[in-house]
């Protein structure tokens, strides 16, 4: 893991959001700034992570980080603005509950638009790094919190559709999500707008 700061001498956040490739289900992201010098050995990519590690790294973060907080993007509003903005949406709504304002922000991966400050309007400074979460605490921290923040969500939501192996797959396209659908149907917490049966076409039939 590099250095905790991109921006030197800047309040810096790093974002990263979970969900993007799902069938179902909001799609989660986190912003997170830790303090000054921040160090964590066992901080990482949350995919790098057993899921019993990353429930422990989020006491951990929350404890440890200046300000955190979560957004979240529901899946009709995916369908309308596309899973690419929700996720940058998710992002931006995670930066405005931000406690303290940062003046910089870091972004796992290669898109993101413009975030202004809320309170002045001033458009923060941002960089995007391919695979950041593997390289950057802050945007490391806010993997973690995006994914299991959305597994919690998805684990609720489980409970009131077992059929759709939600527990395992948190919604992502299984082999046993994609029969279920073609059994079930669609439930309310589906992305209609998503090739949901796997076999090119938009499964909007099952509305």
């Amino acid at each position: 893991m590099l250095l905790s700061k991109y921006y030197e001498g800047k309040i810096e956040a790093g974002c990263d959001e979970a969900g993007r490739g799902c069938l179902a289900g909001s799609v989660y992201a986190a912003a997170v700034i830790l303090p000054e010098g921040y160090q964590n050995e066992l901080l990482n990519d949350s995919k790098q992570l057993s899921e019993k590690k990353r429930y422990q790294l989020r006491e951990i973060i929350e404890r440890d980080a200046v300000a955190w907080a979560v957004g979240i993007v529901t899946p009709d509003e995916i369908d309308k603005i596309n899973i690419l903005n929700a996720s940058i949406l998710a992002m931006h709504r995670a930066l405005d509950q931000l406690k303290v304002r940062p003046e910089a922000i870091i972004v796992d991966g290669n898109r993101f638009k413009p975030y202004k400050n809320p309170v002045d309007g001033k458009q923060l400074p941002h960089t995007t790094i391919v695979k950041g979460d593997g390289k950057y605490l802050a945007i490391a921290a806010a993997s973690i919190l995006a994914k299991t923040y959305r597994d919690d969500y998805m684990n609720q939501l489980a409970e009131e559709y077992p059929q759709y192996d939600w527990l395992s797959n948190k919604g992502y396209p299984t082999k046993k999500h994609r029969e279920a659908i073609k059994q079930f149907g669609i439930t309310p917490y589906h992305r209609k707008s998503y090739n949901l049966l796997g076999d090119g076409q938009l499964s909007l039939e099952f509305t």
